[in-house]
């Protein structure tokens, strides 16, 4: 079975890329939608990497995400889809550098899944990253954004 990794925390996946060629099965992809000038100084080689700049906002992110991640979905023909659902991508984020906004980051997330449940790829979504000092806005942000539109798709059998 074939594993595509879609990680869009503003930080670049690192930790998944390290762990793409494990073994050398050719069964895990990573693609890692991330600012640029963000941490990790060094980056990773993911199987798709896409660099955004500073101040990126909703609709460059959303050309960004739909050509990389059609790109992934055409060469790999993923049988599972792990989805990181990073809100440090939001505008208020202290640490993000990118100016997505609430209803933005919505539309991302209502996006990738989609795209999974159109096509039939089993799919499983996590929420990263947020940096707030005030923690029931970085609640807020995490939770009612990712599970807001996880509810739009009921219980999927797989």
């Amino acid at each position: 079975k074939r594993v595509l990794v879609v990680d869009c925390d503003v930080h670049q996946g690192d930790g998944t890329a390290h762990f793409e060629d494990l073994g050398g099965s050719g069964r895990l992809f990573t693609l890692s939608m991330h600012c640029e000038s963000n941490y990790p100084l060094r980056k990773a080689k993911s199987t798709y990497d896409v660099g955004l700049p500073d101040g990126c906002n909703d609709e460059e992110y959303m050309i960004a995400l739909r050509d990389i991640v059609g790109k992934a979905f055409k060469d790999v023909k993923p049988d599972l889809v792990v989805y990181d659902a990073g809100v440090d991508v939001y505008e208020g984020d202290k640490l993000g550098r990118l100016n997505i906004s609430e209803n933005g980051i919505r539309q991302r997330d209502r996006w990738v899944l989609d795209q999974c449940v159109t096509k039939g790829i089993p799919v499983v979504a996590v929420v990263g990253g947020g940096y707030d000092r005030d923690v029931d806005a970085l609640s807020y942000t995490k939770n009612v954004l990712m599970f807001g539109e996880s509810t739009n798709y009921g219980s999927l059998d797989v």
